[in-house]
């Protein structure tokens, strides 16, 4: 019975590995691809021709929009892990009056789709004169991010023990140096998962940085890939659009090998109470 059990979970596993890495296995064969075999099915590669590489990082401000990326989800992270391990702070150690009705607040923040706030944002952002800036992207970006990481942090700041920020206080610590001296080393493994989370979130959005920016020098690679379509179906460069896939997912596919203990502490960190 037992054999059966192993064998069933195996397969299981198999199952979501597949379905998992299939289509991002079959976007790298079909981005070394050309011409007509670019409509035959393949599931082995057949060709390595780097053409659709070389011809999207030489394709308009596909570079720059990479920088864009990169510059935008890397503040945006760490704006929001500083405002959530401040307010996580608050929220777990502080005692005042509304505080499960704040962080409950704040959590529902998070279950707004975009869409609905998009109008309001656009305005708030036309005011605040950032429109076609990164910082349009980073603003939105963070108030979407935050709520996410202030529960985390909050759950996992709750199961620090008390006696460490007790014997810190009577060695006359403040609650900056408790935060940053104190917690920040024991918190390393939820600030990496909450910062990854949001690290693909601000890089994988689509609908804000669309919205947002206008021109080609401030824009993300998700809107720049999307701009590379055009015309009829034969029409649209399929090689060059995989190759980019491929290009914007490699990151994060690294950080997530390269981050995955700390990911795995940091998501089963406060499920076991000993």
């Amino acid at each position: 019975m037992s054999l059966v059990k192993s064998a069933a979970f195996y397969f299981a596993v198999l199952l979501i590995v597949v379905f998992s890495v299939f289509p991002f296995y079959y976007a790298i064969i079909t981005s070394f691809k050309t011409g007509t075999s670019l409509f035959q099915v393949n599931y082995l590669p057949t060709e390595f021709n780097f053409g659709n590489y070389v011809a999207v990082m030489k394709q308009g401000e596909f570079p720059r929009n990479i920088l864009n990326s990169v510059i935008v989800a890397t503040l945006t992270v760490a704006l929001a892990l500083f405002l959530a391990v401040t307010a996580s702070y608050a929220l777990a150690r502080v005692r005042f009056r509304g505080r499960s009705l704040l962080l409950l607040t704040i959590l529902a923040v998070s279950m707004f789709p975009q869409i609905a706030v998009l109008a309001g944002l656009f305005e708030l952002i036309k005011f605040l004169g950032i429109y076609n800036t990164p910082w349009a992207l980073i603003f939105s970006y963070t108030i979407f991010t935050l709520p996410f990481t202030v529960w985390v942090l909050t759950t996992f700041m709750r199961d620090l023990p008390i006696e460490i920020e007790e014997a810190a206080i009577v060695d006359g610590a403040n609650p900056w140096v408790i935060i940053t001296r104190v917690f920040l080393p024991l918190m390393w493994p939820a600030l990496v998962t909450t910062g990854l989370l949001a690290f693909i979130g601000a890089w994988n959005e689509f609908l804000f940085a669309l919205t947002f920016t206008i021109s080609n020098d401030t824009r993300t690679v998700p809107v720049a890939i999307a701009l590379l379509s055009g015309g009829t179906q034969h029409e649209i460069p399929w090689g060059s659009i995989m190759a980019a896939s491929v290009i914007v997912t490699i990151p994060l596919v690294v950080l997530v090998l390269v981050f995955q203990r700390k990911i795995v502490s940091g998501l089963t960190a406060g499920g076991v109470k000993g």
